[in-house]
């Protein structure tokens, strides 16, 4: 039987071979081998993976995440030696909550976009660090991309002939096209004509680099977010909590639902496409958008009562008063077609093409 460290090796490297990228389980769980290597402890106990995972100093999330861990690679572990314990599920059954999303408006993404063209060009920044997030916030703002996504673009990923993106290495592995707008292309064409001028040949890989033309760190972008966010007053100073660089992800995908409901479309056969263009893996993670929002779960139950009300009464136990669950939906009509900064379309396009 190989060694505990051995077996870990090859848990991480079959996870990975399937398409889990393992990061914080490749991270976590050789601290735990080498808490395991310490006691001199060769097969694996429930007691001591739960003294492992609250022994760091974080909160009970983290606790239950990194024993979450454990017992992944416990599974597979007590295949080949018999004396490996499981441990139990709901021995640490604190969960995280969703943070709660923030929807943008039209005037707030404007000021983003305007004080993004507005940060300072000395050194040690650049000319193009402006113009490096007015971009990158732009093209969040209109394709729900992931901002990982978003950074791992490369120069040979984006087709502005065709007005398509390619993503690739998404989650577990996967890559998709998402279509873009001619809007988009215009502002991404002008955006990589400036890169060029500013950087000699060869040039950079990535589309949105730093001023040594490496791939932009994500750290980096949270924080020039995070200045954004308090010059524009979207969050308070000294905050600690505010509107996301992903909230603009949740944004998409409610303006999509909601405006497939004002135009009395069925989003449940139109959900895969909204499903497949956010690179959902599963169907559900795409549902999740209808239920955290209280208008377009009104939405959802005007469409059911008018189906109800055609064919059939509501059935006692369906029936509640006014207001009692739901939060009823604004008046405004429906928005029309927003843009970035007066340029880029902030819709996903109807059918399959998309941007037709």
């Amino acid at each position: 039987m190989n060694s505990l460290r051995q077996a870990l090796q090859e848990y991480v490297d079959l996870r990975r071979g399937l398409g889990y990228k393992m990061h914080d389980e490749g991270r976590l769980l050789p601290r735990f081998v080498s808490f395991m290597e310490e006691h001199r402890v060769e097969h694996i106990s429930t007691r001591l993976a739960l003294e492992w995972a609250q022994s760091a100093s974080v909160q009970p999330a983290e606790w239950a995440r990194s024993l979450c861990f454990v017992r992944g690679f416990a599974r597979h572990r007590s295949a080949t030696d018999s004396l490996t314990e499981i441990p139990p599920l709901g021995l640490l059954p604190y969960r995280s909550k969703r943070a709660k999303p923030h929807l943008y408006t039209d005037d707030e993404i404007r000021r983003l976009l305007d004080a993004a063209l507005e940060l300072p060009v000395a050194w040690p920044s650049t000319s193009l660090r402006p113009w490096v997030f007015y971009g990158l916030i732009g093209l969040l703002s209109v394709t729900g991309m992931r901002l990982s996504e978003a950074l791992n673009l490369k120069l040979a990923d984006v087709d502005l002939e065709h007005a398509v993106l390619t993503i690739r290495g998404a989650k577990f592995g996967q890559w998709r096209l998402v279509p873009i707008h001619p809007s988009t292309c215009a502002v991404l064409a002008d955006y990589i004509e400036r890169r060029g001028k500013f950087f000699s040949h060869p040039a950079p890989t990535y589309l949105f680099v730093s001023r040594s033309g490496t791939r932009l760190d994500v750290g980096r972008v949270h924080r020039a977010f995070y200045t954004l966010s308090h010059s524009t007053g979207l969050r308070a100073v000294g905050a600690s909590k505010g509107p996301r660089l992903h909230d603009f992800r949740h944004q998409f995908a409610v303006q999509t639902l909601t405006r497939w409901y004002q135009s009395g479309k069925d989003p449940g056969r139109e959900m895969p496409l909204l499903s497949n263009y956010l690179g959902h893996v599963c169907i559900a993670g795409t549902y999740w958008y209808l239920s955290a929002n209280p208008e377009l779960m009104a939405q959802a139950m005007a469409r059911l009562e008018r189906r109800w009300e055609c064919h059939h009464e509501w059935p006692a136990q369906l029936r509640c008063s006014p207001g009692a669950v739901l939060y009823p939906a604004p008046d405004a009509a429906a928005p029309g077609q927003r843009t970035h900064d007066r340029f880029v379309p902030r819709h996903l396009q109807d059918a399959a093409a998309i941007r037709a």
